[in-house]
């Protein structure tokens, strides 16, 4: 049999400091969970192991500490973080069916060495898997160790056999506890001999073997006599670290193999696990298919029933009261069948039933709306009777969440199921299952939505909302493929001529797409200064190219074609790619994507077309408007700083907006300290980049790196800036004291970003959580300031019976097609909305253009 041994708490310590700052609702830490759940299961993919021993560390002192007093004398406890992830761990692990396996006066590495030492005699292969490189001196045999991290958010682990410990150390894994001896180890606070170190331990041991052999022959050794000095000083440092170092191997735990076999897992103890800490996507890749259950004193009562019927609805029996609804659509977008709950009964309805309910004057709660109302365009239909959206109120209670189910809100709301009266057939059996939830779950959104102060949110930005973004979905933007393929071969022309140019330069052709062979060129070939060496070779990233500007021309020829190619293939052979039969590009906007509220746009990202390059904004020209039609796109002018003004109420800043100044020429003139006229262009670079740091929270290093000047410099630059604006210091100090004492910061119509990096005991967690404390409430008025304009623009349109239609969205960009004879009434209509989105402190401004393309909108 095969047996992992997982070393509980430095696998945890690994996934915790791993992988970013994850919370529930509730602001219970889980990343140490959560990496250590991910690490678990790519290690049993790997390792395929028949039994799972999980050992961890008990708080009490072990035998080494009883050795020496000193031993980690130096460790800081567990940051409380990471420390109350461990117990709700080990009650996981359990559910799960692995067994955990402590032993006062040991150390899970201990637990470990016993494992595997009877393992590999009872014929056994053992794999340990662990964070640590102390177990690499129990490899042998039947035992290796799999060296488990983290890289980006992701597990993955390093095998480590007899062969590769001594490619890699030189020496033997049991040589490896003499190597410890000497050199000692800081992390443990294990001694060592005093002035001994890596380099020179391992360099004896590979010469004379062991300790014994040292000491044996110390006076004949041919060593240095500074080392031989040392040597004899630190005998017995020497003698007490290797029995500090070397791991027991006789622990009283139960050895028998077979009794680590995992045992079926608790499906509901698991379900109610994964339900508290909201890992839900996690509970699936665990096979967990149990319903977390609910609470009685705080879920809603399971005694309701429903009664089931099938396909019959007449949409008058339920006039004057809500229908809940949950529908299905095909893969073309067709509507294939729907569970609609109302007055103690769920019909199960086909695509047709349910399109007459849709469409009928019943007051609807759905699950979804934009789906609904694609459809709708589609099939020139109109749904006009959307009451609540229950997957916009699960966003808008928690925006971090990776993923909004109904049945997993049920269980993180402690919500349960209706019961359901009939028999379900075996098609409808999914939509039943969600239908059971609909009026509890869409009850409890409700009340929690009420209680969040987030009503004007939903039912007045986010649910028109839907319907907005479902015809820009339907509208799509017009795409010239013709031009757009001949600027693919100018392209594929110009890289060819740079490739040409760089091999010459390189003095051999080699692939530029490949980071190793690139990195050979530059830093071997050529002999340019390298940053960075990875165990793959030179590192030849964006900084790394950007830092050897003027080293050699290869490195701008190198930029460009990097440039170049990525527009070829990302934008040029993508979009082509995507291209609807009619000539359309059609993206699909995402409403519950972001946490600040911002939409985004996927498959095609049109909201990623370059512009700050001159390739790139060229792609601009090759969307078009209809024949016979006209682009208006219209720009918010400097909206997040006008929300700032708003928000911090900045007197200074007020008055600048309010007599139409240049925001950054008038900060550059206090910043500087002199008169307008006399502000450069370079001074007023420098001060929009002070403007925009500080809506981020930047500091003197970082600005002192974005705009090239001294750090002092960059200092003084924030320093005579918050002192004119008193107004902004003052509210960033107030919004980092609000988010503290509630542990959220709100845009100013209600959005709410939760922060549980301001409670974590790491310094660089927190400066981060309170740079989003700050930008949150900026950033995520914008976004609700544009959403709002969206609705008004396209209410007005529909008003005003123009065929001009919204068609994108991008940051603070309205895009409207309209026809010849409409543009000038729908230009008018755009700049009016978006500048009466909102009565600010400060004026709202946008700019509208017109032309035949976008680059000529622009």
């Amino acid at each position: 049999m095969k047996l992992l041994a997982i070393d509980g708490n430095s696998i945890l310590n690994r996934a915790f400091y791993g992988i970013k700052t994850l919370t529930t609702k509730d602001g219970e830490f889980t990343n140490g969970i959560y990496g250590f759940l991910s690490i678990l299961l790519k290690l049993l993919d790997e390792v395929r192991p028949d039994a799972v021993a999980c050992a961890f560390d008990l708080r009490a002192p072990t035998f080494r500490h009883k050795m020496y007093d000193g031993y980690k004398a130096q460790r800081k406890g567990m940051p409380e973080e990471l420390a109350s992830q461990l117990q709700p761990l080990k009650d996981l692990l359990m559910a799960l069916g692995y067994q955990i396996v402590t032993c006062e006066g040991y150390e899970a590495d201990d637990i470990l060495g016993t494992l595997a030492k009877s393992s590999a005699d009872s014929g056994n292969e053992c794999v340990i898997a662990t964070g640590d490189r102390d177990s690499l001196q129990l490899v042998g045999g039947a035992v290796s160790v799999r060296l488990a991290t983290t890289k980006a958010g992701q597990p993955a682990s390093t095998l480590f056999d007899v062969d590769a410990v001594k490619e890699k150390y030189g020496v033997t894994p049991e040589q490896l506890i003499d190597v410890k001896a000497l050199m000692g180890d800081a992390s443990d606070n294990i001694p060592g001999v005093a002035g001994i170190g890596e380099k020179t331990a391992l360099d004896l041991i590979m010469r004379f073997h062991d300790l014994d052999a040292i000491y044996a022959q110390l006076d004949t050794l041919d060593i240095k006599p500074g080392v031989r000095t040392k040597l004899q000083n630190g005998r017995e440092m020497a003698y007490m670290s290797r029995d500090l170092a070397r791991i027991c191997c006789a622990v009283p735990v139960e050895t028998d193999v077979a009794s680590y076999l995992p045992k079926p897992a608790d499906q509901q103890a698991a379900a109610n696990l994964f339900a508290r800490f909201e890992m839900f996507t996690m509970q699936n890749k665990w096979g967990i298919t149990a319903q977390a259950a609910a609470a009685p004193k705080t879920a809603q009562s399971p005694g309701k029933s429903l009664r089931i019927v099938c396909d019959g609805i007449r949409p008058e029996d339920f006039a004057g009261q809500p229908v809940d609804v949950v529908c299905d659509f095909s893969a073309d977008s067709e509507l294939s069948g729907a569970a609609a709950a109302a007055d103690g009964t769920l019909l199960l309805l086909d695509g047709e039933a349910a399109r007459r309910l849709l469409v009928s004057a019943v007051r609807l709660r759905v699950w979804s709306s934009k789906p609904l109302y694609k459809y709708a365009y589609k099939n020139q239909i109109t749904i006009q009777n959307v009451a609540f959206d229950g997957e916009l109120a699960a966003y808008l209670l928690s925006p971090t969440s990776a993923a909004y189910e109904m049945e997993q809100l049920a269980a993180q709301y402690e919500v349960a199921p209706c019961a359901l009266e009939g028999e379900v057939p075996e098609r409808y059996a999914s939509l039943a299952a969600r239908g059971a939830l609909l009026t509890p779950l869409f009850d409890k959104l409700t009340d929690l939505i009420a209680g969040a102060e987030q009503d004007h949110l939903l039912f007045e930005i986010e649910q028109p909302l839907a319907r907005v973004l479902a015809s820009m979905e339907h509208e799509g933007f017009a795409l010239d493929t013709d031009a757009l393929r001949e600027y693919g071969v100018d392209l594929d022309k110009r890289l060819e001529e740079l490739q040409d140019g760089i091999y010459q330069m390189a003095g051999h052709e080699f692939n530029i797409n490949s980071p190793k062979q690139l990195g050979d060129v530059l830093f071997v070939d050529l002999m340019l200064p390298a940053k960075k060496k990875t165990k793959s070779g030179y590192s030849t990233n964006a900084d790394v190219l950007e830092s050897l500007r003027g080293k050699h021309p290869i490195i701008e020829s190198i930029l460009e074609y990097r440039k170049l190619a990525k527009l070829k293939s990302t934008y040029v052979d993508g979009l082509i790619k995507v291209v609807d039969a009619d000539g359309r590009v059609r993206s699909t906007f995402q409403q519950t994507e972001t946490r600040t509220g911002r939409i985004s746009s996927t498959e095609p990202n049109l909201q990623n077309i370059p512009i700050r390059t001159k390739e790139g904004s060229r792609l601009r020209r090759f969307f078009r408007a209809r024949p016979g039609w006209k682009l208006l796109d219209a720009d918010y002018s400097q909206i997040e700083l006008r929300v700032l003004a708003d928000l911090a109420d900045d007197q200074n800043m007020i008055a600048a907006f309010r007599n139409g100044e240049d925001i950054h020429t008038t900060t550059a003139a206090q910043v500087f300290g002199m008169p307008e006229l006399m502000v450069t262009p370079l001074m007023r670079s420098r001060a929009k980049a002070v403007n925009f740091g500080i809506v981020y929270g930047i500091g003197a290093f970082s600005l002192s790196q974005d705009i090239g000047v001294s750090v002092a410099e960059a200092d003084s630059y924030i320093k005579n800036y918050l002192a004119h604006y008193a107004g902004v210091k003052r509210y960033m100090e107030e919004t980092i004291r609000l988010a503290r004492e509630n542990g959220y910061v709100t845009t100013k119509f209600g959005r709410r970003r939760y922060l549980p990096e301001l409670a974590a005991s790491n310094k660089v967690t927190q400066a981060f959580g309170e740079r989003v404390a700050r930008n949150t409430p900026i950033q995520g008025t914008a976004a609700d300031i544009i959403k709002i304009a969206m609705v008004r623009v396209f209410e007005r349109l529909e008003k005003e019976h123009l065929k001009a239609k919204l068609i994108l969205q991008v940051h603070d960009e309205l895009l409207v097609e309209a026809p010849q004879e409409e543009a000038a009434m729908a230009a008018i209509i755009l700049q009016e909305e978006m500048e009466h989105a909102i009565s600010l402190k400060v004026p709202l401004e946008a700019d509208v253009n017109m032309g035949e393309n976008w680059l000529e909108a622009k």
